[in-house]
Protein backbone atom coordinates (compact mmCIF):
# COMPACT_ATOMS: atom_id res chain seq x y z
CA UNK A 1 0.00 0.00 0.00
CA UNK A 2 2.65 2.49 0.88
CA UNK A 3 4.77 1.62 -2.32
CA UNK A 4 2.14 2.24 -4.40
CA UNK A 5 0.22 5.16 -2.83
CA UNK A 6 -2.97 3.16 -1.82
CA UNK A 7 -4.43 4.54 1.47
CA UNK A 8 -6.77 2.26 2.42
CA UNK A 9 -8.20 -1.32 0.76
CA UNK A 10 -11.63 -3.71 1.89
CA UNK A 11 -11.53 -7.40 1.03
CA UNK A 12 -14.37 -9.95 1.63
CA UNK A 13 -13.50 -13.65 0.50
CA UNK A 14 -16.10 -16.32 -0.11
CA UNK A 15 -15.37 -19.65 0.66
CA UNK A 16 -17.91 -22.66 1.54
CA UNK A 17 -20.67 -20.97 0.16
CA UNK A 18 -20.46 -17.95 2.91
CA UNK A 19 -18.60 -14.84 3.41
CA UNK A 20 -15.54 -16.28 5.32
CA UNK A 21 -14.04 -13.21 6.57
CA UNK A 22 -14.09 -9.59 5.48
CA UNK A 23 -11.28 -7.07 6.41
CA UNK A 24 -9.90 -3.49 6.01
CA UNK A 25 -6.45 -2.14 6.09
CA UNK A 26 -5.25 1.67 6.19
CA UNK A 27 -7.13 5.14 6.11
CA UNK A 28 -10.82 6.31 4.46
CA UNK A 29 -9.22 9.68 4.00
CA UNK A 30 -5.34 10.19 4.32
CA UNK A 31 -5.46 13.53 4.96
CA UNK A 32 -8.37 13.56 8.08
CA UNK A 33 -6.52 10.57 9.21
CA UNK A 34 -10.16 8.78 9.31
CA UNK A 35 -9.83 4.56 9.50
CA UNK A 36 -11.51 2.23 7.03
CA UNK A 37 -13.44 -0.30 8.19
CA UNK A 38 -15.49 -3.10 6.79
CA UNK A 39 -18.37 -1.18 7.08
CA UNK A 40 -17.00 1.81 4.60
CA UNK A 41 -18.23 2.62 1.42
CA UNK A 42 -16.40 2.86 -1.93
CA UNK A 43 -17.41 3.47 -5.17
CA UNK A 44 -18.01 0.26 -7.48
CA UNK A 45 -17.25 1.90 -10.38
CA UNK A 46 -17.24 -0.04 -13.23
CA UNK A 47 -18.02 -2.71 -10.95
CA UNK A 48 -21.62 -1.09 -11.17
CA UNK A 49 -22.66 -2.99 -14.39
CA UNK A 50 -23.47 -6.30 -13.33
CA UNK A 51 -25.05 -5.90 -10.73
CA UNK A 52 -27.41 -3.40 -12.85
CA UNK A 53 -27.49 -5.83 -15.48
CA UNK A 54 -29.28 -8.00 -12.88
CA UNK A 55 -31.86 -5.66 -12.13
CA UNK A 56 -32.64 -5.68 -16.35
CA UNK A 57 -32.68 -9.50 -16.35
CA UNK A 58 -35.39 -9.70 -13.68
CA UNK A 59 -37.41 -7.44 -15.96
CA UNK A 60 -36.80 -9.91 -18.65
CA UNK A 61 -38.21 -12.61 -16.55
CA UNK A 62 -41.55 -10.51 -16.12
CA UNK A 63 -41.52 -9.89 -19.85
CA UNK A 64 -41.14 -6.10 -19.52
CA UNK A 65 -37.85 -6.20 -21.59
CA UNK A 66 -36.69 -9.08 -24.30
CA UNK A 67 -32.95 -9.50 -24.78
CA UNK A 68 -33.21 -9.78 -28.90
CA UNK A 69 -35.40 -6.85 -29.69
CA UNK A 70 -34.69 -3.53 -30.93
CA UNK A 71 -34.49 -1.31 -27.85
CA UNK A 72 -36.14 1.59 -29.52
CA UNK A 73 -39.16 -0.55 -28.88
CA UNK A 74 -39.17 0.94 -25.44
CA UNK A 75 -37.00 4.18 -25.50
CA UNK A 76 -39.17 7.46 -25.65
CA UNK A 77 -36.97 10.39 -24.31
CA UNK A 78 -33.93 9.13 -26.02
CA UNK A 79 -33.75 6.81 -28.77
CA UNK A 80 -30.60 4.96 -30.48
CA UNK A 81 -29.89 7.55 -33.71
CA UNK A 82 -30.39 5.29 -37.25
CA UNK A 83 -27.40 3.95 -38.69
CA UNK A 84 -26.86 1.95 -41.42
CA UNK A 85 -27.28 -1.87 -39.82
CA UNK A 86 -30.25 -1.20 -37.82
CA UNK A 87 -32.46 -3.17 -40.04
CA UNK A 88 -30.53 -6.58 -39.73
CA UNK A 89 -28.34 -5.32 -36.93
CA UNK A 90 -30.53 -3.26 -34.35
CA UNK A 91 -29.26 -2.56 -30.85
CA UNK A 92 -30.54 -5.17 -28.28
CA UNK A 93 -30.60 -5.87 -24.30
CA UNK A 94 -28.65 -8.33 -25.02
CA UNK A 95 -25.80 -6.89 -26.88
CA UNK A 96 -25.88 -3.91 -24.74
CA UNK A 97 -25.11 -5.91 -21.50
CA UNK A 98 -22.05 -7.95 -23.79
CA UNK A 99 -20.60 -4.64 -24.91
CA UNK A 100 -21.34 -5.99 -28.56
CA UNK A 101 -23.89 -3.54 -29.18
CA UNK A 102 -21.33 -1.29 -31.43
CA UNK A 103 -22.06 1.68 -29.00
CA UNK A 104 -19.48 4.59 -28.58
CA UNK A 105 -18.53 5.71 -25.23
CA UNK A 106 -16.07 3.81 -23.55
CA UNK A 107 -16.10 5.47 -20.09
CA UNK A 108 -17.12 8.49 -17.91
CA UNK A 109 -14.95 10.82 -15.87
CA UNK A 110 -17.65 11.85 -13.24
CA UNK A 111 -18.35 15.75 -11.90
CA UNK A 112 -16.31 17.22 -9.74
CA UNK A 113 -18.10 17.94 -6.01
CA UNK A 114 -20.40 20.33 -6.64
CA UNK A 115 -20.50 20.30 -10.74
CA UNK A 116 -24.10 20.92 -12.36
CA UNK A 117 -25.10 17.06 -13.34
CA UNK A 118 -26.56 15.92 -16.74
CA UNK A 119 -29.54 13.89 -16.53
CA UNK A 120 -29.33 10.92 -18.55
CA UNK A 121 -30.87 11.81 -21.48
CA UNK A 122 -28.29 14.96 -21.33
CA UNK A 123 -25.17 12.21 -21.09
CA UNK A 124 -26.53 9.58 -23.98
CA UNK A 125 -27.17 12.82 -26.06
CA UNK A 126 -23.83 13.97 -25.34
CA UNK A 127 -25.38 18.03 -24.33
CA UNK A 128 -24.18 20.18 -21.72
CA UNK A 129 -24.00 19.52 -18.67
CA UNK A 130 -22.55 16.37 -19.87
CA UNK A 131 -18.69 15.83 -20.14
CA UNK A 132 -18.77 13.28 -22.70
CA UNK A 133 -19.77 12.73 -26.43
CA UNK A 134 -23.16 11.22 -27.70
CA UNK A 135 -23.52 7.83 -27.84
CA UNK A 136 -23.91 6.43 -31.33
CA UNK A 137 -23.76 3.00 -33.08
CA UNK A 138 -20.48 3.48 -35.34
CA UNK A 139 -20.05 -0.46 -36.09
CA UNK A 140 -21.94 -2.96 -36.64
CA UNK A 141 -24.23 -4.35 -33.73
CA UNK A 142 -23.26 -7.75 -32.84
CA UNK A 143 -20.22 -8.40 -35.15
CA UNK A 144 -17.27 -7.39 -32.33
CA UNK A 145 -17.41 -6.88 -28.52
CA UNK A 146 -16.04 -3.22 -27.45
CA UNK A 147 -16.46 -1.96 -24.00
CA UNK A 148 -19.08 0.98 -23.98
CA UNK A 149 -20.29 2.58 -20.42
CA UNK A 150 -22.62 4.39 -23.26
CA UNK A 151 -24.05 1.02 -24.12
CA UNK A 152 -24.63 0.61 -20.17
CA UNK A 153 -26.00 4.07 -20.00
CA UNK A 154 -28.90 3.19 -22.86
CA UNK A 155 -29.49 -0.31 -19.81
CA UNK A 156 -30.05 2.92 -17.57
CA UNK A 157 -32.80 4.80 -19.56
CA UNK A 158 -34.42 1.82 -20.55
CA UNK A 159 -34.89 0.37 -17.37
CA UNK A 160 -36.13 3.35 -16.30
CA UNK A 161 -38.83 3.57 -19.42
CA UNK A 162 -40.17 0.31 -18.65
CA UNK A 163 -40.98 0.78 -15.10
CA UNK A 164 -41.44 4.62 -14.56
CA UNK A 165 -39.26 4.59 -11.40
CA UNK A 166 -36.10 6.68 -10.81
CA UNK A 167 -33.09 3.86 -11.89
CA UNK A 168 -31.51 3.97 -8.24
CA UNK A 169 -34.84 3.66 -6.46
CA UNK A 170 -35.51 0.30 -8.54
CA UNK A 171 -32.15 -1.38 -8.09
CA UNK A 172 -32.93 -0.53 -4.10
CA UNK A 173 -36.13 -2.09 -4.68
CA UNK A 174 -35.76 -5.15 -7.22
CA UNK A 175 -32.00 -6.04 -6.20
CA UNK A 176 -30.30 -4.46 -3.63
CA UNK A 177 -32.82 -4.80 -0.41
CA UNK A 178 -33.98 -8.36 -1.56
CA UNK A 179 -30.18 -9.24 -1.60
CA UNK A 180 -29.08 -8.06 1.89
CA UNK A 181 -27.49 -5.35 0.13
CA UNK A 182 -28.49 -3.01 3.05
CA UNK A 183 -25.26 -0.92 3.18
CA UNK A 184 -25.46 -0.14 -0.75
CA UNK A 185 -26.82 3.21 -3.08
CA UNK A 186 -26.72 3.89 -6.75
CA UNK A 187 -27.94 7.29 -5.31
CA UNK A 188 -25.97 10.26 -7.79
CA UNK A 189 -24.92 12.09 -5.76
CA UNK A 190 -23.99 10.08 -2.12
CA UNK A 191 -26.65 11.67 0.20
CA UNK A 192 -24.47 13.48 2.94
CA UNK A 193 -25.81 11.70 5.26
CA UNK A 194 -24.11 8.57 4.20
CA UNK A 195 -20.75 11.00 2.77
CA UNK A 196 -19.43 10.39 6.71
CA UNK A 197 -18.71 6.45 5.65
CA UNK A 198 -17.55 7.05 2.52
CA UNK A 199 -13.84 6.49 1.78
CA UNK A 200 -12.27 9.44 0.02
CA UNK A 201 -10.96 8.77 -3.39
CA UNK A 202 -7.73 9.53 -3.76
CA UNK A 203 -4.83 9.89 -6.81
CA UNK A 204 -1.96 8.30 -7.97
CA UNK A 205 0.04 10.20 -5.37
CA UNK A 206 -2.04 9.39 -2.42
CA UNK A 207 -3.50 13.20 -2.20
CA UNK A 208 -7.29 13.31 -1.92
CA UNK A 209 -9.54 14.26 -5.11
CA UNK A 210 -10.59 17.84 -4.43
CA UNK A 211 -13.97 18.00 -2.68
CA UNK A 212 -13.43 14.08 -1.76
CA UNK A 213 -15.20 12.04 -4.64
CA UNK A 214 -16.68 12.57 -7.80
CA UNK A 215 -20.32 12.09 -8.74
CA UNK A 216 -21.24 9.64 -11.75
CA UNK A 217 -25.00 10.07 -13.05
CA UNK A 218 -24.06 7.31 -15.18
CA UNK A 219 -25.18 5.22 -12.65
CA UNK A 220 -25.85 1.80 -14.43
CA UNK A 221 -22.33 2.11 -15.42
CA UNK A 222 -20.17 3.49 -12.33
CA UNK A 223 -22.69 4.63 -10.01
CA UNK A 224 -23.05 2.33 -7.19
CA UNK A 225 -21.62 2.84 -3.84
CA UNK A 226 -21.26 -0.63 -1.91
CA UNK A 227 -18.57 -2.87 0.48
CA UNK A 228 -17.26 -5.63 -0.47
CA UNK A 229 -19.49 -7.66 1.67
CA UNK A 230 -22.49 -6.59 -0.28
CA UNK A 231 -20.51 -7.29 -3.58
CA UNK A 232 -20.07 -10.66 -2.24
CA UNK A 233 -23.72 -11.28 -0.98
CA UNK A 234 -24.82 -10.47 -4.72
CA UNK A 235 -21.98 -12.73 -5.96
CA UNK A 236 -23.36 -15.40 -3.36
CA UNK A 237 -26.88 -14.65 -5.20
CA UNK A 238 -25.47 -15.46 -8.53
CA UNK A 239 -23.58 -18.58 -7.62
CA UNK A 240 -26.82 -19.89 -5.70
CA UNK A 241 -28.99 -19.50 -9.04
CA UNK A 242 -26.07 -21.10 -10.97
CA UNK A 243 -26.15 -23.76 -8.81
CA UNK A 244 -30.35 -24.16 -9.45
CA UNK A 245 -31.69 -22.45 -6.69
CA UNK A 246 -34.94 -21.22 -8.13
CA UNK A 247 -35.72 -19.30 -5.34
CA UNK A 248 -33.47 -16.08 -6.03
CA UNK A 249 -33.78 -12.62 -7.84
CA UNK A 250 -32.82 -14.79 -11.12
CA UNK A 251 -34.28 -17.79 -12.72
CA UNK A 252 -31.40 -20.12 -13.40
CA UNK A 253 -31.66 -20.38 -16.38
CA UNK A 254 -30.92 -16.80 -16.69
CA UNK A 255 -28.16 -17.54 -14.62
CA UNK A 256 -26.89 -19.17 -17.44
CA UNK A 257 -27.53 -17.07 -19.91
CA UNK A 258 -25.46 -14.30 -17.85
CA UNK A 259 -22.37 -16.27 -18.21
CA UNK A 260 -22.55 -16.98 -21.95
CA UNK A 261 -20.52 -15.15 -23.09
CA UNK A 262 -21.22 -13.49 -27.43
CA UNK A 263 -18.55 -11.81 -29.02
CA UNK A 264 -16.37 -11.50 -26.59
CA UNK A 265 -15.57 -11.82 -22.93
CA UNK A 266 -18.52 -10.89 -21.59
CA UNK A 267 -21.74 -12.76 -20.46
CA UNK A 268 -25.21 -10.74 -19.78
CA UNK A 269 -23.18 -8.35 -17.26
CA UNK A 270 -20.29 -9.83 -15.87
CA UNK A 271 -16.50 -11.05 -17.94
CA UNK A 272 -16.74 -14.70 -18.15
CA UNK A 273 -13.48 -16.21 -18.13
CA UNK A 274 -11.86 -19.94 -17.41
CA UNK A 275 -12.93 -23.20 -18.61
CA UNK A 276 -13.87 -26.43 -16.68
CA UNK A 277 -13.79 -26.10 -12.82
CA UNK A 278 -12.17 -22.48 -13.22
CA UNK A 279 -14.89 -21.00 -15.10
CA UNK A 280 -15.47 -17.72 -13.05
CA UNK A 281 -17.28 -14.41 -13.71
CA UNK A 282 -15.82 -11.10 -12.95
CA UNK A 283 -15.22 -6.95 -13.41
CA UNK A 284 -13.01 -4.80 -12.36
CA UNK A 285 -13.99 -0.94 -11.64
CA UNK A 286 -11.80 2.59 -12.13
CA UNK A 287 -13.60 5.52 -11.22
CA UNK A 288 -11.32 8.45 -10.50
CA UNK A 289 -9.95 7.66 -7.26
CA UNK A 290 -11.30 4.44 -6.87
CA UNK A 291 -10.07 0.81 -8.15
CA UNK A 292 -11.79 -2.70 -7.40
CA UNK A 293 -12.50 -5.93 -8.65
CA UNK A 294 -14.22 -8.83 -7.72
CA UNK A 295 -14.18 -12.73 -8.88
CA UNK A 296 -16.92 -15.21 -8.18
CA UNK A 297 -16.77 -19.15 -9.44
CA UNK A 298 -19.59 -20.45 -11.89
CA UNK A 299 -19.58 -23.88 -10.12
CA UNK A 300 -17.82 -23.68 -7.26
CA UNK A 301 -19.09 -21.19 -3.84
CA UNK A 302 -15.79 -19.42 -3.66
CA UNK A 303 -14.70 -16.07 -4.46
CA UNK A 304 -13.61 -12.44 -3.46
CA UNK A 305 -14.26 -8.47 -3.92
CA UNK A 306 -11.37 -6.31 -3.43
CA UNK A 307 -11.95 -2.14 -3.18
CA UNK A 308 -9.24 0.58 -2.78
CA UNK A 309 -9.63 4.08 -2.69
CA UNK A 310 -6.53 5.35 -5.02
CA UNK A 311 -5.74 5.22 -8.35
CA UNK A 312 -2.95 3.28 -7.79
CA UNK A 313 -5.02 0.60 -6.60
CA UNK A 314 -5.39 -1.80 -9.50
CA UNK A 315 -2.04 -3.36 -9.19
CA UNK A 316 -2.89 -3.88 -5.26
CA UNK A 317 -5.80 -5.62 -6.27
CA UNK A 318 -4.76 -7.43 -8.54
CA UNK A 319 -1.44 -8.76 -5.95
CA UNK A 320 -4.38 -9.32 -3.32
CA UNK A 321 -6.50 -11.50 -5.41
CA UNK A 322 -3.43 -13.48 -6.30
CA UNK A 323 -2.74 -14.40 -2.68
CA UNK A 324 -6.51 -15.04 -1.93
CA UNK A 325 -6.34 -17.61 -4.94
CA UNK A 326 -3.03 -19.26 -3.71
CA UNK A 327 -4.57 -19.61 -0.31
CA UNK A 328 -7.98 -21.01 -1.37
CA UNK A 329 -6.08 -22.67 -3.85
CA UNK A 330 -8.40 -21.64 -6.70
CA UNK A 331 -8.47 -23.94 -9.98
CA UNK A 332 -6.91 -22.25 -13.05
CA UNK A 333 -5.85 -19.15 -11.41
CA UNK A 334 -1.90 -18.38 -11.23
CA UNK A 335 0.24 -15.71 -11.66
CA UNK A 336 1.38 -14.99 -15.24
CA UNK A 337 5.01 -15.67 -15.63
CA UNK A 338 6.32 -12.66 -17.82
CA UNK A 339 9.76 -13.84 -20.00
CA UNK A 340 11.15 -10.01 -21.11
CA UNK A 341 12.50 -9.81 -24.37
CA UNK A 342 15.40 -7.48 -24.77
CA UNK A 343 15.43 -4.66 -27.16
CA UNK A 344 17.33 -2.46 -29.49
CA UNK A 345 19.40 0.84 -27.53
CA UNK A 346 16.86 3.85 -28.08
CA UNK A 347 13.89 1.75 -29.28
CA UNK A 348 11.47 1.88 -26.62
CA UNK A 349 11.59 5.51 -27.66
CA UNK A 350 9.82 5.05 -30.82
CA UNK A 351 6.69 4.26 -28.91
CA UNK A 352 6.94 7.55 -26.53
CA UNK A 353 3.93 9.94 -27.53
CA UNK A 354 -0.18 10.20 -26.95
CA UNK A 355 -2.27 8.38 -27.59
CA UNK A 356 -6.50 8.53 -28.16
CA UNK A 357 -8.36 11.42 -28.60
CA UNK A 358 -8.56 15.15 -27.27
CA UNK A 359 -10.56 14.04 -24.49
CA UNK A 360 -9.29 10.67 -23.38
CA UNK A 361 -5.63 10.12 -23.69
CA UNK A 362 -2.86 7.56 -22.50
CA UNK A 363 0.74 8.91 -22.26
CA UNK A 364 3.44 6.58 -23.29
CA UNK A 365 6.87 7.42 -22.12
CA UNK A 366 10.26 5.44 -21.96
CA UNK A 367 11.99 3.46 -18.61
CA UNK A 368 15.62 3.29 -20.38
CA UNK A 369 16.66 1.76 -16.77
CA UNK A 370 14.14 -0.41 -16.40
CA UNK A 371 13.67 -1.35 -20.32
CA UNK A 372 9.77 -0.59 -20.12
CA UNK A 373 7.61 1.77 -21.03
CA UNK A 374 5.30 3.52 -18.48
CA UNK A 375 1.71 4.37 -19.40
CA UNK A 376 -0.28 6.68 -17.65
CA UNK A 377 -3.65 7.11 -18.12
CA UNK A 378 -5.94 10.78 -17.58
CA UNK A 379 -5.93 10.20 -13.77
CA UNK A 380 -2.07 10.27 -13.51
CA UNK A 381 -1.75 6.59 -12.79
CA UNK A 382 1.23 4.83 -13.65
CA UNK A 383 1.55 1.28 -15.64
CA UNK A 384 4.57 -0.53 -16.53
CA UNK A 385 4.56 -2.74 -19.16
CA UNK A 386 7.38 -4.92 -20.48
CA UNK A 387 8.29 -6.31 -24.23
CA UNK A 388 7.32 -9.16 -24.54
CA UNK A 389 7.05 -9.65 -28.84
CA UNK A 390 7.55 -6.89 -31.57
CA UNK A 391 4.95 -4.37 -30.52
CA UNK A 392 3.98 -5.76 -27.78
CA UNK A 393 3.76 -5.51 -24.25
CA UNK A 394 2.93 -6.78 -20.66
CA UNK A 395 1.75 -5.53 -18.09
CA UNK A 396 3.85 -6.31 -14.79
CA UNK A 397 0.83 -5.64 -12.23
CA UNK A 398 -1.23 -7.80 -14.38
CA UNK A 399 -4.13 -7.78 -16.96
CA UNK A 400 -4.24 -7.50 -20.64
CA UNK A 401 -1.37 -6.66 -22.87
CA UNK A 402 -1.08 -3.66 -25.54
CA UNK A 403 -0.10 -3.24 -28.86
CA UNK A 404 1.12 -0.63 -31.13
CA UNK A 405 -0.22 -1.09 -34.91
CA UNK A 406 2.30 0.28 -37.84
CA UNK A 407 1.12 1.60 -40.87
CA UNK A 408 2.67 0.41 -44.29
CA UNK A 409 5.62 2.93 -43.83
CA UNK A 410 6.55 1.09 -40.82
CA UNK A 411 5.43 4.30 -38.25
CA UNK A 412 3.32 3.82 -35.47
CA UNK A 413 -0.07 5.33 -36.00
CA UNK A 414 -2.12 3.54 -32.88
CA UNK A 415 -2.10 1.42 -29.66
CA UNK A 416 -4.38 -1.28 -29.30
CA UNK A 417 -5.47 -2.49 -25.77
CA UNK A 418 -8.61 -5.20 -24.33
CA UNK A 419 -10.42 -4.36 -27.53
CA UNK A 420 -9.90 -0.26 -27.56
CA UNK A 421 -8.57 1.43 -30.26
CA UNK A 422 -6.05 4.45 -29.58
CA UNK A 423 -4.73 6.74 -32.61
CA UNK A 424 -2.07 8.04 -32.05
CA UNK A 425 -1.85 12.23 -31.52
CA UNK A 426 0.08 14.42 -33.35
CA UNK A 427 3.57 15.33 -31.25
Amino acid sequence: MEELGVPGVSVAVISDGRIAWARAYGLADAEAGTTVTTETLFQAASMSKPVAAMGALTLVQEGLLTLDDDVNRWLARWRVSPHEWQTERPVTLRRLLSHTAGLTVHGFPGYPAGAELPDVVQVLAGAPPANTGPVVVDIPPGEMWRYSGGGTTVVQLLMEEVTGEPFARFMERRVLRPLGMDASTYQQPLPAELASVAATAHGADARPVPGRFHAYPEMAAAGLWTTPSDLARWILAVQRSLAGDTTGLLEPAMARAMMAAEAGPHGLGPQVAGSGDAVRFEHGGANQGFRGTFIGFAGRVEGAVIMTNSNSGGALANELLLAIASEYDWPGFAPTVIVPVPVAPGALQEYEGRYGTADQQLVVTADLDQQSLIITTGDQARHEFVPVDDDRFHPVAGGATVAFERDETGAIVALRAAGSRWPRLEQ
